[in-house]
């Protein structure tokens, strides 16, 4: 058997092809495990940013709620307190006002009842009072009561009383 220049060159060719079919084959199986190991490592990558990105959201969610909501309630309570409250002083003020301005109707009302029964008692007695000057008593009459009074007291005429 003799080989042939061609028939080296032929068969180092088929070798050729079989080992680069051979090694396209390894390489193509290398890839295809290499690809799953990459796709387990992201999808591990992936569910670690998840759960990450999640624990994140929550935090943020609580510092939120405390940083704006906390505040929110606080004012809103404040708001209700500072309503009530000026409500409840107005109340105060408008029954207080109500009291006194029906008091001062009252006190008109004896105020006037006092002057009538000062005129009905100043007719009766014909405006005679009873006065004391200088530690000594008079009765004091109404002007022109008397022609030629002893004493005048506030130049009205007056009458001397006895002292004790």
């Amino acid at each position: 058997m003799t080989s042939t220049r061609s028939d080296l060159t032929a068969r180092f060719q088929r070798r050729l092809e079989n080992e680069r079919a051979e090694i396209e084959t390894t390489a193509a199986r290398e890839l295809k495990v290499l690809g799953e190991s990459l796709r387990g490592v992201a999808q591990s990558a992936l569910s670690t940013i998840e759960a990450d990105t999640a624990a994140w959201i929550g935090r943020v969610r609580g510092m939120f709620l405390r940083g704006w909501m906390w505040p929110l309630l606080f004012g809103l309570m404040l708001s209700a307190g500072i309503c009530g409250g000026s409500w409840a002083g107005t109340r105060w003020l408008w029954t207080t006002i109500e009291q006194q301005i029906e008091t001062l109707t009252v006190l008109r009302v004896d105020i006037e009842e006092a002057r009538l029964s000062l005129a009905q008692l100043e007719e009766k007695t014909w405006s005679v009072e009873l006065r004391e000057v200088d530690g000594e008593r008079f009765v004091v009459l109404p002007a022109g009561s008397l022609e030629r009074p002893e004493w005048n007291v506030d130049g009205r005429p007056a009458l001397k009383l006895p002292s004790e």
